[in-house]
């Protein structure tokens, strides 16, 4: 019997273009005192070899998505590109392999004595192009990491650990942006030292923080047909993942009363025009958090929305784009509301009694935000992800 076991060594999030490390234990457990003295020598497991690969699998609701031509190969030809192994790990899976690494052998010809195990560093960098994971209502995206191995004359066994990996579109253009700007500023002594290349991980944080750390209110005056109902401020448009969206309502100089409103984060999931089946694009909207508050009366109230660790981030791909709005419905009125009266002693309190009924309309207003990724380490300290797993081959 074969224990393999697999951990990851700093969570199960990922940022694209960050380099994976997984630590991979293949052992042979000691046998049971009574089965080790009925037998008359040890048993040495044999292990032929042990692979391991990165893969995104993306998977399509097929009476929605008509799945690209042009990047539906089969999951054989991807898999076995480099034509070293004849590990392929995405076998008898559904869906379409969208990205898949180069498979890295950790070993051929193993001996393990009983009692004995050995451990292997596998690490593979994530590469730049693919999509993000996401799990959304017509496509999915999964990334997994395969470990197979084979015992001698044996079929191939594989294990999986599912990793999350978010995607900082356009970091290039980012990156460059900031090289040009250190090198004005860089001084030009030869004997200072050469400074090492800042990692692909430290320069996309390093975009997260100057994107998402301007604050910049933007004002919006919101009006129906009657006239003015709120004047609404957001402190800034990009946000990351785990922060809370804060905006100011303000009702002074407003016109036609509001009684209640509500404001919804929502993603909008638009199949590309090229992969639906329908002949009009299909765009599903799904709402995450959402504040709800009566304001009848009110000069000044804030609404506190706060992003989920578990969502993705806007992305595009060939056959999905995902974009982020703020959702907003006003509630007012056109019935003469009574104003209250003021007491005539301090000393006493004053009811306000509220109409039985009201002449109601609705309005809608859509902003939109952007959101992106955060820190790995901070999603993976927030939600149990699992980082290990492990396989018995008998």
């Amino acid at each position: 019997m074969i224990e393999v076991r697999a951990r990851l060594a700093r969570g199960a999030v990922f940022l694209s273009g960050e380099t994976v490390e997984c630590f991979i234990t293949f052992g042979n457990p000691s046998p049971d005192p009574d089965t080790q003295s009925r037998s008359n020598s040890d048993i040495e497991e044999n292990l032929a070899w042990a692979s391991a690969q990165i893969h995104c699998q993306c998977s399509v609701d097929d009476t929605k998505v008509k799945f690209p031509i042009s990047t539906s190969l089969s999951q054989e030809e991807l898999a076995t590109a480099s034509k070293d192994t004849s590990f392929i790990p995405c076998r008898g899976e559904n869906g379409h392999i969208v990205l898949s690494t180069k498979p890295k052998i950790l070993f051929c010809d193993v001996r393990l004595a009983p009692g004995e195990s050995k451990t292997y560093l596998y690490k593979e960098t994530i590469p730049n192009e693919g999509p993000p994971s996401y799990r959304g209502q017509a496509v999915k995206y999964a990334y997994k990491i395969t470990i197979g191995t084979q015992r001698v004359n044996a079929v191939i066994k594989l294990m999986k650990i599912p990793i999350r990996v978010l995607v900082l579109n356009n970091l290039s253009d980012f990156n460059f942006h900031m090289e040009s700007d250190e090198m004005q500023v860089a001084p030009t002594n030869p004997f200072l030292q050469s400074q090492q290349k800042e990692s692909s991980m430290e320069i996309a944080l390093q975009v997260l923080e100057m994107i998402t750390a301007r604050r910049n209110p933007s004002f919006y005056n919101i009006t129906n047909q009657n006239g003015k109902v709120v004047r609404f401020c957001i402190l800034k448009s990009a946000y990351r993942l785990g922060e809370d969206i804060i905006g100011i309502f303000d009702f002074t100089k407003a016109t036609v009363p509001c009684v209640q409103f509500s404001v919804m984060l929502q993603s909008e999931e638009i199949l590309k025009e090229e992969c639906c089946i329908k002949s009009k694009p299909s765009i599903m909207t799904v709402t995450y958090t959402k504040h709800h508050e009566f304001c009848l009366f009110l000069d000044h109230t804030q609404m506190i929305l706060p992003i989920p660790l578990t969502i993705t981030p806007a992305f595009s791909s060939e056959v999905v784009s995902l974009q982020w709005k703020l959702h907003f419905e006003f509630v007012t009125t056109t019935s003469q509301i009574p104003d209250v009266l003021p007491s005539s002693s301090p000393s006493e309190s004053v009811m306000w009694q509220g109409p039985s009924s009201l002449d109601v309309q609705t309005m809608v207003w859509d902003l939109p935000v952007m959101v992106y990724p955060t820190h790995p380490v901070h999603i993976a300290q927030g939600l149990p992800i699992k980082c290990e797993n492990s396989l018995i081959i008998t």
